[in-house]
């Protein structure tokens, strides 16, 4: 697969930044969900905030949504408020599925939603 992922935490703001990009596999996500781990090793724990921009992600399966919606919504990981930045209506749906919180938020810029987190 062609999945890949940026994660960096910023202790000053208690943000988790992650970029997503390809198509992922079951393996993709636990390489994730570990590395987004060790992240928020160096954040304030609970109550941190969490911008995925998405835009280079391709469409997944079912079992890969999923997973990841598992992994996010898991009481250790899972943040105050979540932004996602998408750049189709397709993505956008897909992450849509990902979550029912009312403190998840859609994006098309990544500064949008960055001050959205922040306010």
């Amino acid at each position: 697969m062609d999945a890949s992922f940026d994660i960096r935490p910023d202790a000053r703001a208690n943000l988790m930044k992650v970029k997503l990009a390809g198509f992922f596999a079951a393996t993709d996500v636990d390489r994730f969900a570990l590395a987004y781990r060790q992240g928020l090793e160096r954040l304030q724990g609970y109550g941190h905030l969490t911008l995925a921009d998405i835009r280079g992600m391709k469409i997944q399966s079912q079992d890969i949504v999923a997973a990841f919606s598992a992994f996010m919504s898991s009481p250790r990981v899972r943040s105050r408020k979540l932004a996602f930045v998408c750049a189709s209506t397709l993505a956008r749906l897909q992450a849509e599925r990902l979550t029912d919180r009312k403190d998840v938020k859609f994006f098309e810029s990544p500064h949008e939603a960055e001050a959205w987190l922040l306010e």
